[in-house]
């Protein structure tokens, strides 16, 4: 894998992160660097967002944390190896590390100056890939105040999340979702599903939908680009 130009690879409070400082004096309409959380995938690592990363806002500050748990055959994941829920996830198994990752974003921040104010020390933006994408949609519902733009791509909300659901805590919020039709690792009907809950939630949606496999489309990069942007 060809690791993304312009960025270090730091060890922070035992995680293990590729980040990108902003390099232009170009501020978020909030005055300071906005931080964007890039969540990886099942056997990824802190080198497998940074494809996502291209052509993005010049303001922001991008983070891709390496998960905490071994994954199989290799790289990383975000919850423990279970062998009887293959595909089929609960919440429970993520909220661990969507808490940790939340501590995480409070000290790295602090740490690197990315505190202008309380408002902007609160507020990130979130893209996550397939298993990242599950864990992004985890952290909008538990933290619902803490994230602004929020890109779910080639991923499905978990199972057992009705309670948070019915509060309808993204209500106001704009989330973008990209998923291809011919995906055999997450099937499009999980996609589908995940956009009716994440509007039963509150959320408006913009949806792309391609004819790719488990990937997403130069199209919806497009699309996706565009959202960040607005």
């Amino acid at each position: 894998m060809q690791i993304a130009p312009d960025t270090e690879l730091i060890e922070f409070q035992n995680w293990t992160l590729r980040i990108r400082k902003t390099t232009h004096h170009v501020s978020s309409p909030q005055g300071a660097p906005r931080l964007l959380l890039l969540i990886h995938g099942w056997t990824g690592d802190e080198n497998s967002m940074w494809v996502f990363a291209r052509d993005l806002p010049a303001h922001y500050w991008m983070v891709a944390p390496r998960g905490p748990h071994p994954g199989q055959p290799g790289g990383y994941s975000w919850r423990p190896r279970q062998t009887d829920d293959i595909g089929h996830p609960s919440y429970d198994l993520f909220l661990p590390a969507a808490e940790a990752l939340m501590k995480l974003v409070d000290a790295y921040q602090a740490s690197a100056g990315l505190e202008a104010s309380p408002e902007q020390r609160r507020r990130i933006d979130v893209l996550g890939f397939s298993q990242g994408a599950v864990m992004s949609g985890v952290l909008s519902m538990l933290y619902p105040e803490r994230i602004h733009k929020l890109g779910l791509l080639a991923g499905f909300l978990p199972s057992g999340m009705e309670t948070l659901i019915a509060r309808q805590p993204l209500a106001g919020k704009h989330i973008f979702v990209a998923h291809g039709t011919k995906d055999e690792t997450v099937p499009v009907e999980r996609a589908r599903t995940s956009i009716e809950l994440l509007e039963q939630a509150g959320a408006q949606v913009t949806y792309c939908e391609d004819e790719v496999g488990h990937k997403v489309s130069l199209p919806c990069l497009h699309a996706l680009r565009k959202y960040m942007h607005e």
